[in-house]
């Protein structure tokens, strides 16, 4: 994610007694927190330059614990190399932002620590959908931010603005469409579904997945590119050689801003909105800070800095936030968004990624 100025674009610790307290309240938040340091993992390049700059120092400000940021990559790169490390008791990062796939894959592994909520009282502010519960009811991960695939155009060559995610289907879209190269990128079954098959419900079948790929499998013939580098396609997009697609909302703001005549538009089925998580690792020595930072980042202030800082989407209600109605559509919607179904992917990786190559991609 990528910074909006130039636009692109996851308490307290207990004292002994109630003098101890109160001295140490009185004591500059600093010197407080002169022997508290914590471990963050924040996804790398401009997003986690970003934290550095602009949320990690207030952070240590409001609480003197001091943060040493670590670049991950996305993805579960990141998953493994915490749980190698976790075995031989070590933390690369005690708490991570982690995409919802590694975050259910270490609920399977047990890598993460449950999070006592009591110690995370602005949890209250977030949406019900960013909090991660393990099978037990355990809470493992609460949402860090958010971010939008939407229905991006060329406006020179699509004047009029789509209104559904239908138009990938249309006879006039053939050969013009650039759409992500993989099933657990994408989220292009869960469109399908909610758009032609009364919702992603139907997925919860390995009969209704197939029928949401056959029904997929319809729009090929509109699809000039199936892409992994994002790069090619905004290019495209720009150019209008390949005049509409999916893309990221945020990223398509930066190209708008610096005026290039393309489009994001959210369908009346809804954005797919993807996010991150933030997840402590059990072989942290770090808990008690890793629940205050968590607590931090929750709070609305918080997340309306990290929207107009990362241009990410916020993870708490809409109500909390002082974004203006123009800030709030920079980086999210108020359209019910499509939500990817993260379990679909995880119990059924390996068929779903043959059933692609052989329906979709192949």
């Amino acid at each position: 994610m990528n910074d909006f100025s130039d636009r692109k674009i996851d308490r307290r610790t207990v004292l002994g007694t109630a003098l101890a307290a109160g001295a140490a309240l009185a004591m500059p938040a600093v010197a407080r927190g002169a022997d508290r340091s914590l471990k963050v993992g924040a996804y790398g390049g401009f997003f986690k330059k970003s934290f550095d700059e602009n949320v990690f120092p207030v952070f240590t400000k409001e609480t003197g614990i001091k943060v040493e940021s670590v670049g991950e990559p996305t993805g579960e790169a990141w998953l493994v190399q915490l749980e190698q490390a976790a075995k031989a008791g070590q933390a690369p990062a005690d708490v991570s932002m982690m995409a919802q796939v590694p975050m259910l894959k270490g609920m399977e592994s047990k890598l993460w620590t449950p999070l006592d909520m009591k110690k995370i009282p602005n949890s209250k502010n977030v949406l019900d959908r960013f909090i991660n519960k393990d099978p037990n009811g355990d809470v493992a991960g609460i949402g860090a931010v958010a971010w939008y695939i939407t229905l991006v155009s060329n406006t020179k060559v699509f004047p009029t603005a789509p209104t559904s995610w239908a138009a990938f289907w249309e006879p006039d879209k053939k050969d013009k469409l650039g759409l992500l190269a993989l099933v657990s990128n994408s989220f292009l079954l869960e469109v399908t579904a909610k758009t032609f098959l009364g919702g992603t419900n139907v997925l919860d079948t390995e009969d209704g997945i197939l029928k949401a790929f056959k029904k997929l499998a319809e729009v090929k013939p509109n699809v000039r590119l199936w892409y992994r580098d994002e790069a090619q396609f905004e290019q495209a997009l720009k150019s209008g050689e390949i005049p509409m697609g999916q893309y990221y909302h945020d990223v398509t703001g930066i190209a708008i801003s610096k005026g290039f005549p393309v489009r994001s538009t959210f369908p009346k089925e809804g954005g797919i909105e993807d996010s991150g998580s933030w997840a402590v690792s059990h072989a942290s020595k770090k808990v008690d800070e890793a629940h205050e930072f968590i607590n931090f980042m929750c709070q609305p202030k918080i997340q309306d800095l990290v929207c107009r800082k990362n241009g990410t989407a916020p993870t708490v209600k809409r109500e909390l936030l002082d974004l203006s109605d123009k800030e709030f559509a920079a980086v999210s919607s108020s359209i019910e968004p499509i939500i990817p179904r993260y379990a679909m992917y995880q119990k059924r990786s390996d068929w779903l990624d043959q059933k692609w190559t052989e329906l979709i991609v192949g």
